[in-house]
């Protein structure tokens, strides 16, 4: 799995077993592969159009197969798996474009060249049988953090804080309901590059030596996806530096560590409001994602939470086994075995589809 953060590759090799309608989940290796910094500059390129960007996204997609092999490869080596043994690599792909509205979403990959590396099927491409369903195509995860997460006795959140901010509210025998709040890091990392020249703000440090600018935050939060109901999502075409500019214009005389601060906020505030809303009866959030290893942003969300009356208590998906870092990359190893399974991998309540459908094209090794 590689997400909107453009960070890296997150890898797992899961074992899957069903037994009377039981499921067991066990994470055999685990490992992860920074971009380099060309391969994410010419992700972050394609996120707009420009000149030549078919051939240009086509030597993207193949190189970004090459780190995918190359992260499949360490998880062998490091279980003492062989490529025979394994039935299938799930393959998101990077998200380069998402436009459900319009009918399509874009995640950029070469699964052919991926089944040719290692010798592995592959089954990638899985948001678009959903988007030709009528659906968003994303998210796709509340079925599987239902299928590991959920419990009949409480009602959970799990809130997935990567670039872009998605929640799964687990209910005790009722299908999940999850959808994109809106920006996870994806602004404040842009933001701490330009003006500190690094990747992401370590634990909220920055923003934590900051203050929040109230009319900022008022600005940011006018913003209409904001106040749609679900389904929904969204990414990078709506939640970029541009967007954040545009808000920027009506102020003068910032300090830029307290634009920081307020958008720290501001991604706390968005998951706490859908909370406050869809899931008054939750005992917990859940996160997962990059967010979760940042402390000031989960303090501020327990904040958010309390001023809100919400009696949820802000916890890591570590509390329940599985590090933050592996719950993407594990979800699609669950959808590829669904896919493997000839079963549904989506949920048409959470993404508007118009029924389940099997998520994903299998490209044989």
């Amino acid at each position: 799995m590689s997400g909107t953060s453009l960070d890296g590759v997150d890898g797992v090799l899961a074992a899957i077993s069903s037994s009377d309608g039981e499921q067991a989940l066990t994470t055999c290796a685990t490992a992860y592969l920074p971009f380099p910094a060309t391969l994410r500059a010419d992700l972050m390129a394609l996120q707009t159009s420009g000149e030549n960007e078919i051939h240009r996204e086509a030597l993207t997609a193949n190189t970004l197969a090459a780190i995918y092999a190359d992260c499949v490869m360490q998880l062998l080596q490091q279980s003492g798996a062989t490529p025979t043994q394994i039935h299938a690599i799930g393959a998101h792909g990077q998200t380069i474009r998402h436009r459900p509205e319009l009918g399509y979403t874009r995640q950029t990959n070469n699964p052919a060249l991926l089944a040719e590396l290692t010798g592995i099927n592959v089954i990638a491409d899985f948001r678009s049988r959903d988007v030709a369903a009528g659906g968003q195509g994303a998210p796709l995860v509340p079925a599987f953090h239902q299928a590991v997460f959920g419990q009949d006795s409480e009602v959970r959140v799990v809130a997935n804080i990567g670039g872009i901010s998605n929640i799964s509210i687990l209910h005790n025998g009722r299908p999940p309901i999850g959808f994109d709040t809106g920006p996870g890091n994806v602004l404040m990392d842009a933001w701490i590059a330009r003006h500190q020249g690094c990747a992401y703000d370590t634990n909220g440090t920055w923003a934590a030596s900051g203050k929040l600018i109230p009319s900022l935050l008022v600005a940011l939060l006018n913003e209409p996806f904001l106040a749609l109901p679900p389904p929904k999502s969204t990414g990078r075409d709506l939640f970029h530096v541009t967007w954040l500019e545009s808000k920027l214009s009506l102020f003068t005389d910032l300090a830029p560590v307290d634009v920081q601060a307020t958008l720290s906020a501001f991604t706390a505030i968005t998951l706490a409001n859908a909370i406050e809303v869809h899931a008054t009866k939750a005992k917990a959030v859940y996160v997962c994602g990059g967010g979760a290893y940042n402390a000031h942003l989960m303090t501020t969300l327990q904040q958010a939470l309390v001023e809100r009356r919400h009696n949820a208590k802000v916890k890591s998906t570590q509390a329940l086994g599985i590090s933050p870092n592996h719950v993407e990359a594990l979800a699609f190893a669950w959808l590829a075995h669904r896919h493997v399974e000839r079963k549904p991998g989506n949920i048409p309540t959470v993404t508007g589809a118009k029924d389940l459908r099997i998520l994903g094209a299998f490209y044989p090794a």
